[in-house]
């Protein structure tokens, strides 16, 4: 990945781009085992056990996919991750070879996703934020390679991914809203004359039908549950303040970054990416949008290889100015890769993360403590009266007791996002054993509600015992519901 540039040709750069893949691969893989699991993991693990064709805060792939993989082994269940962000790889380079990207255009996209942070930070989990990506990633392929080859049956293609997305995530709906604007503003426009194109849209529409149905049926809980993340965002996380910065930091420092912003630059400017520059009009939409509503800045993540591939192409044609030839060059992606990596990925010792002076990475206090954490609430729920319910206030919580204290803790229950449907207490249940900070609800609904001490340890929580309910569950458990945090 040196300066001097090589002659573009149509031909797969196998073998470094599937070194790339492969390194990215076995990298994850070798990680995968390293704490435990997630939180958002317990939680998937819990709702393919009632699974279901929707859920109040996703669509039902990924509890699937967790019901299939429900080994106890989270090397197991990280696979689809693994595996997702090594094809990411390759899909990436074959988006840069449809642009006409010879073999040093192809390692140069190939490496930005490799090193990207939210590619390989969150490749590390089995999440929606891992699996959208990627599908996003095989759909800017298909679209690229329609708009070069203008065959049809890429479409019906196009359709089956789209399906695929939507059943992992709402987002690609976005997308799809924003990209036929486009088109109509800037063509190619007989791209929406393609009867193949509409089939495709039908094969995804028969693919999602059963969640809409779902969600339709539950009041369209989906649509709360994008609220309460524009609320969260706007209050934990920063929310406008640092949607950019976010999103930048999230594309990869220094490489992502850089190649997105002179990609998507060069897509929305050059005459030469005219038939594409529907798609750097749709990336800026949804960053805007997503900017607009205090969005997640990993909602963008799916456009990245598409402006990384444009950059690489025109720095490996010798277009680009000196101010941006220093980036494709590997010593940059090897900074880049370092630079990722302490905050990305589960490199330290666990011992380190008790420690909040050490390094560790983002979110790894979520992947500790959980079987010390039910072992906790288990040694309590002995002391209490024969028959009590388990409600926590966050659904890890309840997630974690599920899937560690199955053979000893009743079925618990949480009004926390999607955990509210899947399972509620018992109507014989009087008395409540309530784990994490106690909500209104239960001083409300409850005439005591007494502190049983902490669970201690990574998760540290108070317990209560709630007891006196004024009224049957029916009308009580509603009053427990949150979507938020």
């Amino acid at each position: 990945m040196g300066v001097t540039l090589e002659r573009a040709d149509t031909r797969l750069a196998v073998a470094p781009v599937f070194t790339i893949a492969g390194a990215m691969g076995v990298l994850l893989l070798v990680l995968s085992g390293r704490y435990g699991f997630f939180g958002d993991e317990l939680y998937f693990l819990a709702a393919g056990r009632h699974l279901a064709w929707g859920y109040a805060d996703q669509p039902p792939l990924l509890p699937l996919l967790a019901r299939l993989l429900d080994t106890g082994s989270p090397v197991v269940l990280r696979l689809p991750a693994t595996l997702a962000m090594a094809a990411g790889v390759v899909f990436a380079a074959l988006i840069a070879r449809e642009l006409g990207g010879g073999r040093k255009a192809q390692i140069l996209t190939a490496g930005a996703f490799a090193v990207c942070t939210q590619m390989l930070g969150t490749g590390h989990y089995l999440a929606t934020s891992t699996i959208d990506p990627f599908l996003w990633t095989v759909i800017l392929w298909l679209i690229v390679r329609w708009i070069r080859t203008r065959d049809d049956n890429l479409l019906l293609w196009l359709g089956v991914v789209t399906g695929l997305a939507l059943n992992t995530k709402f987002l690609i709906g976005t997308f799809w809203t924003l990209a036929v604007v486009a088109l109509l503003a800037l063509g190619p426009r007989d791209l929406l004359k393609r009867p193949k194109l509409w089939a495709g849209a039908g094969i995804a529409a028969v693919m999602i039908a059963p969640t809409l149905i779902w969600q339709a049926a539950n009041g369209w809980p989906q649509l709360e549950m994008g609220e309460a993340i524009s609320a969260e965002v706007g209050s934990l996380w920063g929310g406008r303040l640092v949607f950019l910065p976010s999103a930048l930091l999230l594309a990869g420092l220094p490489v992502g970054a850089v190649l997105l912003l002179y990609g998507l630059w060069r897509l929305l400017r050059s005459a030469r990416w005219r038939e594409y520059r529907f798609l750097g009009w749709t990336t800026v939409g949804l960053v805007l949008l997503f900017f607009a509503v205090n969005g997640r800045a990993y909602y963008v993540a799916g456009m990245l290889p598409l402006s990384w591939a444009v950059a690489a192409v025109e720095l490996e044609s010798g277009r680009a100015s000196r101010w941006w030839r220093w980036i494709a060059t590997w010593p940059v992606y090897v900074l880049s890769f370092l630079v990722m990596l302490p905050g990305a990925l589960p490199i330290w010792p666990q011992s380190w993360l008790a420690d909040p002076d050490l390094p560790r990475p983002v979110f790894s206090s979520a992947e500790i403590g959980w079987p010390e954490f039910t072992d906790s609430v288990a040694a309590t729920y002995r002391t209490l009266p024969p028959g009590t319910a388990i409600v926590t206030r966050f659904y890890w919580y309840s997630a974690a007791l599920d899937y560690y204290g199955r053979d000893r803790l009743p079925e618990p229950s949480s009004g926390s996002r999607g955990y509210w449907t899947l399972t509620s207490p018992p109507d014989t249940a009087d008395t409540v054993l309530y784990v994490g900070e106690p909500q209104e609800a239960l001083r409300q609904h409850f005439t005591e509600v007494r502190a049983l001490g902490r669970t201690g340890g990574a998760q540290d929580e108070p317990m209560w015992l709630a007891t006196g309910r004024k009224g049957p569950w029916s009308e009580v458990w509603p009053a427990f519901r949150n979507l938020g945090l």
